[in-house]
């Protein structure tokens, strides 16, 4: 399988040459040339298969033969060793908890994947003093730290904006130590991103370093959320409730909305897509208006979507360029909504006071999502609940009037000291830091 560029101007790449560089010469995010379609008839005997099983038949789609076999099922067994539930809210409306895996958010599985693809790759070829650069908003650089953690060969950057993640999810990536360096940038996500995208395209820095992306920008990091996708389908197929699915993905960066845009071009039957954001709306806007225009994030209370400029846009206008009007065949299959923080607060009281069911901020965006989308009788709804609610601790109890237990997992993070470098969100500090590091 070769990956080319969504900007057209970088020669087709190996897979291995997509995840060890992560962003294409010419700045464009790699797509695979094909996307192999998984038959009818192997879709539906996934109700009877494990969430391993099911993420095997799909990475073997996704990836081919340039992953042994042997290779690929231990990646996945080790990926995906937690369970990933459809839990049922009400009515006709599941939540699919991602939040059961080592950093309690959904992007333990993407995170781990890559860790171990990129483990395999620089290994077969003798690589070492890897950089992988992740900017977050949140989770993000909680997943990567560990799934990373300990990886020899690979020292991780993990860069998030100053004052604007939770105290739980800072804990998460600044207490490790080892390979993981956490930076702290006083700016947004967007200059937290901007830095990294900088860094790739800096000739002299990439001379110097072996640099890689673990943001949903890296091939590695977002295509492994398809397998979830197709885990859902398979539980509410099982019990009958898969014919008209509509799934609604909270929405900062695009990388899990475009990952099920994968599992639907890969054959999954999904009928409906809803993107939820909060006030950072661009992708609302282009639905409406059919013009995109990016502008700095707005902090929230859900700040893991706290995103002006989502890089995975890209991906989903590249997807969708095969149509003669991409913009209209998005609309079809993409709903937009938007929330402010006091309609995420009040849908998180709403939930929890009339099922019990307690919603993270961003999960919370997912769930109103579908009822705006209003669910005729035969449809089935679906949203992400992409993070443990107590990872946003202080926000829920105040919101709630609760005290929620924190996990175990997270409380061991918690009693750790803080590991951090401050810097501006100038890129010439940057790169004299990252220079500096590697001599």
């Amino acid at each position: 399988m070769k990956y080319y560029s969504t900007n057209k101007q970088a020669p087709p790449a190996s897979l291995k040459r997509a995840v060890i560089k992560g962003l294409a010469g010419d700045k464009g995010l790699y797509m695979p040339e094909n996307i192999d379609l998984l038959n009818d008839f192997v879709i539906g005997d996934m109700k009877d298969m494990s969430l391993q099983e099911i993420g095997y038949t799909v990475a073997k789609a996704l990836f081919g033969d340039d992953v042994p076999g042997d290779i690929l099922q231990t990646i996945i067994n080790e990926t995906l060793n937690f369970d990933i539930p459809a839990v049922p809210v009400r009515d006709n409306i599941y939540s699919l908890e991602l939040f059961h895996g080592p950093t309690l958010a959904f992007k333990d599985v993407g995170a781990r994947f890559m860790a171990r693809l990129l483990r395999y790759f620089i290994t077969k070829e003798g690589v070492r003093d890897v950089n992988v650069l992740v900017a977050t908003s949140g989770d993000t650089g909680s997943a990567v730290a560990n799934g990373f953690l300990g990886v020899e060969g690979i020292n991780v950057y993990v860069l998030y904006p100053k004052g604007k993640v939770s105290p739980i999810q800072e804990c998460q990536f600044t207490t490790l130590g080892k390979n993981i360096t956490a930076l702290e940038i006083d700016g947004t996500f967007d200059d937290c991103q901007s830095l990294v995208k900088s860094a790739f395209m800096d000739n002299e820095l990439n001379e110097h370093s072996k640099l890689t992306s673990a943001n949903s920008i890296n091939i590695a990091r977002f295509l492994p959320q398809s397998f979830y996708y197709f885990h859902a389908y398979a539980q509410l197929d099982k019990i009958g409730k898969a014919d008209q699915l509509v799934i609604s993905v909270p929405s900062g960066n695009f990388g899990n909305l475009t990952a099920g845009l994968f599992a639907y071009w890969m054959g999954l039957p999904i009928k409906r897509f809803v993107a939820a954001n909060n006030k950072n709306d661009v992708f609302l806007e282009y639905l409406n208006t059919g013009k995109y225009s990016p502008r700095p994030s707005i902090a929230t209370i859900a700040n893991a979507m706290d995103v002006g400029d989502p890089s995975n846009f890209a991906r989903i206008t590249d997807l969708f360029s095969v149509y003669p009007d991409p913009h209209q065949a998005i609309k079809k299959r993409i709903l937009g909504f938007a929330y402010t923080d006091e309609e995420i607060a009040g849908t998180m009281r709403q939930v929890y006071n009339q099922y019990g069911y307690t919603l993270d901020p961003h999960g919370a965006c997912g769930y109103q999502g579908l009822s705006d989308y209003k669910l005729n009788e035969r449809e089935t709804g679906l949203f992400l609940e992409t993070a443990h609610p107590a990872k946003f601790k202080s926000t829920v109890d105040e919101i709630l009037g609760t005290d929620l237990e924190i996990p175990l997992k997270l409380q061991a993070f918690m009693q750790r000291e803080k590991q951090s470098i401050s810097l501006t969100k100038d890129f010439t500090s940057f790169k004299k830091f990252l220079m500096s590091k590697q001599e």
